[in-house]
């Protein structure tokens, strides 16, 4: 399984910047989304941002993989999920019927 990871963009040069994630700093390929500002959060796979994130994803992803990370542990995490509380949970519209292979819209 493959997994991304939210970064914070703390210095940039375009192509290439330097990202931190809970304290560790991590030289990322800025390639394939271009420059951004410092202070932009993007989710990170194999060193290369993948794309832009707003702070409310960015928090989602965090508590999900502290969720699994808790689960795994035998430790309480549904407080770690509660974006899917009291509901049930979505295919995004890509996945959706109607929409397959349809990628963003």
């Amino acid at each position: 399984m493959c997994i991304g990871l939210p970064m914070t963009v703390r210095e940039s040069n375009g192509h290439a910047a330097l990202c931190e994630r809970r304290g560790e700093v991590r030289p990322v390929s800025m390639l394939l989304i271009g420059p951004v500002p410092v202070g932009t959060q993007v989710l990170v796979h194999v060193d290369s941002a993948v794309r832009v994130l707003d702070a409310a994803e960015a928090r989602q992803i965090d508590d999900a993989l502290d969720g699994v990370a808790a689960a795994l542990a035998g430790q309480p995490f549904e407080h770690l999920f509660a974006d899917l509380i009291d509901r049930e949970p979505e295919l995004p519209a890509f996945l959706r019927p109607g929409n397959a292979g349809r990628i963003g819209g």
